[in-house]
């Protein structure tokens, strides 16, 4: 991988990332097209997501600094809880990380997988889009604007989107939305129960040896670094004002324009 290369799936991986659109499904794709072989991938695909959480964490310091404040009161509080759901929305994607990480990682080659999950992204957003315009006061009455239950049906959306092509951002702020927690709560809460999953990873491939093996130079990852980092911080700002707004609509028609062209050319291949 070049710098060119790493510069132009860096910037994939930072807008697609926040946007619901699947980041892993471009990186596929965008992998495919640039010719970049699926071993230098994954050990990319560590550092431009290391790239995302640390801009998740910059756009969301604000509220990262009040939950960690919070808890080191050392008492049941409103952060303590939302951290707590955060932990609990953690648990399915830490069994599919344990006991499924390697068939996973099997399906990013095949541009099928991709091209077949971006059509459900594109279903889920549409349908959570017509939903979220009604939610029920019952359902909204919950500590911190999310319950226990609904922390656990997002946590298994975000398990689910590990699959290439569907939208990890997608998947779980249209689950939030279907099960009735609001706009305004579920774009942060979506981004913010991320960030040790994606850490957590990365420091596994760390002692895992797999960065130290790495074929790739320091320069492609520096810059697929920054430029994921930079183009993040942009995503990740408009998606949650076109989350307040429910603007998922068109998200949906490109990924079912994306899923469809995907799904013809690896016909034709």
């Amino acid at each position: 991988m070049d710098w060119l290369q790493a510069l132009i799936l860096g910037l994939v991986q930072g807008l697609t990332e926040f946007l619901p659109v699947s980041s892993s499904g471009h990186l596929a794709i965008g992998r495919a097209l640039l010719g970049v072989e699926a071993s230098e991938d994954l050990v990319f695909e560590v550092t431009v997501h290391a790239a995302t959480v640390l801009a998740t964490i910059l756009v969301f310091r604000k509220q990262i600094g009040q939950l960690l404040a919070g808890l080191f009161k050392f008492k049941y509080n409103d952060e303590t809880d939302y951290i707590l759901k955060i932990c609990v929305s953690m648990i399915p994607v830490f069994v599919v990380g344990v006991f499924l990480k390697d068939y996973v990682e099997n399906l990013f080659s095949s541009l099928y997988v991709v091209g077949a999950a971006l059509l459900v992204t594109a279903a889920l957003l549409y349908f959570s889009g017509r939903k979220s315009g009604a939610v029920p006061a019952a359902t909204t009455s919950a500590r911190n604007g999310i319950s226990w239950w609904q922390a656990l049906v997002i946590g298994l959306g975000q398990a689910v989107a590990v699959l290439p092509g569907l939208s990890r951002s997608g998947t779980t702020i249209s689950t939030g939305l279907l099960c009735g927690v609001r706009r305004e709560n579920v774009a942060q809460f979506s981004f913010l129960m991320v960030i040790i999953p994606i850490l957590g990873e990365a420091f596994l491939d760390i002692v895992g040896g797999d960065m130290a093996s790495s074929t790739i130079g320091a320069l492609p990852l520096v810059v697929g670094f920054v430029a994921a980092f930079l183009s993040g911080l942009f995503a990740c700002k408009v998606m949650i004002a076109l989350v307040k707004k429910a603007k998922l609509k068109w998200f949906a028609l490109y990924c079912l324009i994306v899923g469809c062209a995907t799904l013809i050319c690896s016909a034709l291949l």
